[in-house]
């Protein structure tokens, strides 16, 4: 015999003031729909790159989407062995499929803020990695030993991660 469950069928209005902000070593992220029970259910997030600020090349199976709602970003992509930078700025939609070596920078003197879907597993990964900071805030550096946790966490989550020198020659700086 199957048990009914009940769903809540209700309407949900999420505020700013509702979503917890998290540094994830130096851009911030809110979630909107935080992560869910499945791995591969829907997660939304507001994301902040700070002026100056960068998301250094990296790789995971898990799809995300980028909408640009303010601000300028350029992000880092791969066709046929070779990287190049894509501008984007508001109105502008950015696909990641899974496995995808991507970076991004923010070279404007704006944050680049963005509408971000993707899955619950990586709402998770943002949730272990991330430090809790006030709303509007910039995250201090990350110590020795948090940034150790966060290489522990990517490889737990069997994420690819680009080496300091990588990041460099394409123009990243890394922490």
């Amino acid at each position: 015999m199957h048990r009914l469950t009940k769903i809540d069928l209700s309407t949900h209005l999420v505020t700013e003031a509702d979503c917890e902000t998290l540094d994830v070593l130096g851009p911030s992220v809110q979630f909107l729909l935080g992560p869910q029970g499945s791995d591969e259910a829907p997660c939304i997030i507001k994301g902040t790159i700070p002026s100056g600020g960068s998301v250094p090349i990296h790789r995971h199976p898990d799809i995300e989407a980028f909408y640009v709602l303010s601000g300028k970003v350029e992000v880092l992509t791969e066709k046929e062995g070779k990287t190049h930078w894509i501008a984007a700025g508001p109105g502008d939609f950015i696909e990641v499929p899974s496995g995808a070596k991507h970076g991004f920078r923010n070279r404007w003197q704006h944050p680049v803020v963005q509408l971000i879907t993707t899955t619950s597993k990586l709402g998770r990964f943002f949730q272990e990695i991330g430090r809790s900071i006030s709303q509007g805030a910039n995250g201090n550096p990350f110590s020795p030993d948090q940034l150790q946790h966060f290489l522990q966490i990517s490889e737990r989550y069997g994420y690819w991660l680009a080496t300091p020198e990588e990041n460099t020659a394409a123009g990243i700086s890394v922490f």
